[in-house]
């Protein structure tokens, strides 16, 4: 018996260690991403790209979080998950402004820099999912941040597409319409985690009652 919950033991700090080294890459990669994709955004005038580079650092952020968080209770990483889905949702609603506030300006962004970045972007979002991925069901804390990477493809994808469509119709339309894409997106995410992580809060309290 003691041998066997030794050995229990021992697995756990094993997947304690592997889920921390994984989240320090990915967050390396998101805050390295950030600062390059905020600059090219800002430069090359894209509301994509730059909503794209502040999710960058929203992740870094909630992967420094996630990282903070492992190994305590259930009630922490359901924090953790409250907060991510809190951090997201807010700037869900960032991109939703910035977006409204561009329809003012009419500048076309700079496709070619929009690609180029974008495609920077998507190969380091597809590596650290793939990092990620084999740990989504460990628990709702890396759940979650796996649902942050999952998203984050989506709206890479998202930003080469109206790269291509700035580049061929000379129009600022296609960068604001994936901001609000993007929004949207978050947005619904940022709801399901805030549930699940409500739901893991109240699950004690419901036991208690029973």
């Amino acid at each position: 018996m003691s041998d066997c919950c030794e050995t229990k033991v021992a697995e756990l700090e094993s997947l304690r260690e592997q889920q921390s080294r994984v989240l320090v890459i990915v967050l390396a990669v998101n805050a390295v991403m950030f600062v390059g994709e905020f600059v090219a955004g800002w430069l090359a005038g894209s509301t994509a790209l730059l909503a794209d580079s502040l999710d960058m650092l929203g992740d870094a952020f909630v992967y420094g979080f996630s990282l903070y968080v492992l190994g305590r209770s259930a009630a922490w990483r359901a924090r953790a998950a409250l907060l991510k889905g809190t951090v997201m949702a807010a700037f869900g609603a960032w991109v939703l402004l910035e977006a409204f506030a561009s329809l003012h300006a009419g500048a076309v962004p700079l496709a070619p820099a929009m690609f180029a970045v974008g495609f920077l972007a998507l190969t380091a979002n597809s590596f650290c999912f793939w990092l990620l991925h084999r740990h989504r069901h460990d628990d709702l804390n890396l759940r979650s941040t796996w649902l942050c990477s999952r998203n984050d493809l989506i709206a890479n994808g998202a930003v080469l597409l109206a790269a291509g469509l700035v580049g061929w119709s000379h129009s600022a339309w296609p960068d604001l319409l994936v901001g609000f894409g993007i929004a949207a997106l978050f947005l619904r995410t940022a709801l399901g985690v805030i549930r699940d992580a409500i739901r893991e809060l109240r699950a004690p309290l419901v036991a208690n009652r029973a």
